[in-house]
């Protein structure tokens, strides 16, 4: 298949009809209409057919479309790559993080940078753990910023500095007095659950299994800052990092440190073959500068 057959067949499948795919694509029916046909010719089985005036995918299709859909998603990242190619610059940083390194920790380290050097820009968009390597791959960002993403042969990650879990609990939950908590009594409380976001969610989940400790998870999120605003709102305690636990602290919630403490690594991230540039290694000092900050570390209550 050539690929403006991929790209029909594709946008036909997808949109379920000829009209809507070629509205899509921006093309008339009938050249959408002529170049399904030749693919269905040359590759000498029927892709479509007509079900009480719809049009179905036959099992063929549905089996050719797995494929397809894999070589269509490699064509967008390649076309991706070459705009932000377009777009990079050498006073220009594209940067993601994981989100709750968004809420503080970034925007307060962009400022401080482009005080020091106002001709630079930035391109930010927050990531999950293991939405890195592809946007690093298809160079939405030149540098990503996390905690322990996953190896990658691909990846080179150093790390800046070593976080903890934090215990984000509605106010007067524990005593207001105690740094930390002990991890066995979570137990007679409502858990708002990270276990979805990633290693740091595991490193809770490991400890709890290690602990034999059974806790009763009323909500799971992904996000930390999630997990905050809930038990914020009285839904139960939350366990968040550090730097979630202090861009949500206020009156009406208490955050606590654990024991045992759970550590986790803040790491930054870049391709192997695509080395960080000066810009962005003097980018990375300013988050090491700024993470290394005591105001949201538990002692600093």
């Amino acid at each position: 298949m050539r690929l403006r057959q991929i790209e029909i067949f594709h946008a036909v499948y997808s949109n379920g009809s000829i009209s809507a795919a070629a509205r899509a694509l921006n093309v008339s029916q009938p050249s959408v209409s002529k170049v399904l046909r030749h693919t269905e010719d040359q590759l000498g089985i029927t892709l479509f057919t007509l079900v009480r005036g719809r049009l179905v995918p036959t099992d063929e299709a549905h089996a050719l479309f797995r494929e397809v859909d894999e070589v269509f998603h490699r064509i967008s990242s390649l076309r991706q790559t070459a705009r932000n190619l377009r777009g990079s610059g050498a006073g220009h940083l594209r940067l993601g993080v994981v989100p709750s390194l968004g809420l503080e920790v970034a925007p307060r380290a962009v400022s401080a940078f482009r005080a020091l050097h106002p001709e630079v820009t930035f391109d930010i968009q927050t990531l999950h753990h293991h939405d890195m390597i592809q946007a690093l791959y298809e160079r939405e960002c030149d540098l990503a910023i996390g905690y322990d993403p996953p190896a990658h042969p691909r990846m080179a990650t150093r790390r800046l500095t070593t976080a903890e879990l934090l215990l984000v609990s509605p106010q007067g939950t524990f005593d207001s007095e105690r740094e930390r908590v002990p991890l066995s009594e979570l137990e007679r409380h409502d858990l708002v659950g990270v276990a979805a976001s990633g290693p740091v969610g595991d490193i809770a989940a490991a400890a709890f299994d290690r602990a034999g400790i059974s806790v009763r998870e009323v909500v799971s999120v992904g996000t930390y800052y999630i997990a905050a605003a809930l038990a914020r709102f009285g839904c139960g305690v939350a366990l968040v990092d550090e730097f979630t636990a202090s861009a949500i602290r206020s009156s009406d919630v208490d955050i606590h440190g654990l024991e045992p403490r759970l550590r986790f690594g803040v790491q930054v991230a870049w391709l192997e073959d695509r080395p960080l540039s000066a810009l962005a290694e003097r980018f990375v000092a300013t988050v090491s500068s700024e993470i290394a900050k005591k105001d949201h570390r538990p002692e600093a209550q």
